[in-house]
């Protein structure tokens, strides 16, 4: 098709050249438009939007989301072949978690800020929570996704509520209201979660980790470590080697 002959010219031709051209491009919209019809089930983005935020075995994911454990590997398994999840052996015991890919992260925030729309807890949060507006919600959201981004950076609270442009307190009453946990406890979960995946992943060494998700020492880091995982983190590479 010549663009230069559409049946009506708006005056806005070379635009209409560049849409066409990408338009085209029809692989690309087939990938989304599969993606989409991969979430067409509610189940199953229940069990994506999960794995957004932890990793569990198909047996603790059943029972999270309260489905036969058949079921639930079958939404796996769907959800694994798109690439949208990924998993990791443990012994005998498979794992499964998101994928670490922008496309992921793209889904997991529409999800998240499709959900704020209509789910009912967030609003009796913003009727009970001091100050607590859709506008401190998404700053808040932000702040947090920012924060996730750069686990290995620990600004103060008093810094946060700088760039927030709100007070202290009001910061930790939203941060709270919407991810139901304080902000120091929130961050230190995900900094030892975030430890566990590179000594996965990775052969840096302890001290390395540890600077990576915000400890200044790694014997700080191996003592948060123990407490949360029960082992210290040599003892954890050990185990999974």
């Amino acid at each position: 098709m010549n663009i230069e002959l559409m049946p009506h010219d708006h005056g806005n031709v070379q635009r209409a050249a560049a849409l066409h051209k990408e338009l085209r491009r029809g692989g690309s919209f087939d990938t989304v438009a599969e993606i989409f019809r991969l979430l067409d089930d509610g189940s199953r983005v229940r069990i994506f939007w999960l794995l957004c935020h932890c990793e569990e075995c198909v047996l603790n994911i059943s029972a999270l989301t309260e489905m036969s454990s058949p079921a639930a590997s079958h939404h796996l398994r769907l959800l694994k072949d798109a690439g949208l999840v990924e998993t990791r052996r443990e012994g005998k015991e498979v794992y499964y978690r998101a994928a670490d890919t922008p496309v992921v992260k793209l889904l997991h925030s529409m999800i998240e800020k499709t959900m704020e729309i209509s789910c009912p807890e967030i609003g009796e949060s913003a009727d009970t929570a001091p100050g607590f507006t859709a506008e401190q919600v998404e700053t808040v959201r932000r702040m947090h996704d920012e924060l996730l981004q750069h686990p290995e950076q620990r600004p103060t609270i008093e810094e946060l509520a700088r760039r927030c442009l709100m007070n202290p307190t009001t910061l930790k009453a939203v941060f709270k209201a919407v991810y139901g946990d304080s902000l120091a406890a929130h961050m230190k979960e995900h900094r030892l979660e975030k430890g566990a995946e590179l000594l996965r992943r990775s052969d840096d060494s302890v001290a390395a980790i540890a600077a990576a998700v915000g400890y200044d020492s790694a014997s700080r880091f191996s003592a948060a470590f123990r407490d949360r995982f029960h082992m210290l983190p040599t003892e954890y590479r050990k185990q999974l080697k």
